[in-house]
């Protein structure tokens, strides 16, 4: 066995080796990627037994006289995402441990539940993010475009259980630091507190090594979007089946509460839904609709949907968000001091 910790997954029927030391692998077995290695039972043994206790371990095997090392990678909401191991000679001591980053999609519900871990890893700060009923786009990189993120959000579109995912992404992070960092993921069908079924997407993240600043193969798709970016003007792709944000293109919108199911004033979802959905298969739609305000109430917008394919036959929506004008507001009624807050 390399001496690099193995991050094993093990929401599966087996495990599965997902990264070696700092960096990525896809979802391979572990006893194909240690099919040669004389521990790899006594490794077995010991990635099972920490799943069971939820504790780290030390043991010594044998047979070859190596320490085995697991750490435990659990979830805030008890459930066991993988397992850290280290085999190595006992005079050794192991590398420092790359800090792996549990989290949680609830896709059913459009809501995510983080760990500090996972928020440090995608060069977030704790202390001023939250750790429960995340919306995805907060957690999808704005303002660039990554060659993998267009599997990403089509696997959430397209959601289904018993897939996985893993990839490498390469951004500038909110702290505005460029890192890179691994992603894996699996989803599974739990049942809710309320009996329910959910789909669940369960994953991990992990900071790898970067020897130095790559030139993203989409440069020139990042230039082309910035070149088209617009003060007050804000693009984000969206789920068309529930209007769920999945990725800001922008800087993310002040001008509504978008975190969540987005929902349209019943007046507008009357008026217009039907219009903009019959359109919107030939092409683009737009249209003056109220959206859920941050503090209450409705803000008109105007809003403009293109729809796109993201992935594989799998499309999701473009909307570009804007405040309208006065004639715009007052061709749907809604200059002249009517309330949108009722």
């Amino acid at each position: 066995m390399t001496q690099d910790w193995l991050l094993v997954e093990t929401l599966g029927d087996q495990p599965v080796v997902v990264a070696q030391g700092r960096h990525m692998k896809n979802f391979v077995a572990l006893a194909v990627f240690l099919r040669r290695n004389p521990s790899l039972a006594a490794i077995q043994t010991a990635i099972t037994e920490t799943v069971s206790t939820g504790n780290s371990l030390v043991s010594i095997t044998s047979k070859t006289k190596r320490v085995i090392r697991t750490e435990p990678v659990q979830m805030s909401d008890g459930r066991m995402h993988g397992v850290h191991v280290w085999c190595g000679p006992t005079d050794e001591d192991p590398p420092q441990r790359p800090m792996p980053g549990p989290f949680t999609w609830d896709l059913t519900a459009g809501t995510g539940t983080a760990t500090v871990e996972y928020l440090i890893n995608a060069g977030m700060d704790p202390a001023h993010e939250s750790l429960t009923g995340r919306a995805f786009a907060e957690d999808i990189p704005s303002r660039s475009l990554n060659p993998d993120e267009s599997k990403a959000l089509s696997w959430t579109i397209d959601a289904a259980p018993d897939r996985t995912y893993c990839a490498s992404w390469d951004f500038t992070d909110k702290l505005g630091g460029f890192r890179r960092v691994g992603w894996c993921a699996r989803t599974l069908m739990e049942k809710n507190e309320d009996g329910s079924d959910h789909l669940m997407a369960r994953a991990m993240n992990l900071v790898e090594e970067v020897s130095e600043t790559p030139l993203s193969a989409d440069n020139l798709a990042n230039r082309i979007l910035q070149g088209l970016s617009q003060p007050g003007v804000h693009r984000v792709i969206v789920d068309l089946k529930d209007w769920t944000p999945l990725k800001w293109i922008d800087a993310p919108c002040p001008y509504f509460n978008w975190r969540g199911r987005v929902q349209l004033h019943p007046e507008d979802r009357e008026r217009s839904a039907d219009r903009m959905t019959a359109e919107l298969e030939n092409g683009a739609t737009s249209a003056v609709l109220r959206l859920p305000g941050n503090e209450g109430g409705w803000v008109p917008l105007h809003v403009t949907i293109n729809k796109v394919e993201l992935d594989g036959g799998v499309y999701g929506g473009l909307v570009t968000v804007r405040l309208p004008t006065d004639a715009e507001l007052a061709e749907v009624g809604l200059l002249n001091g009517q309330p949108l807050n009722q």
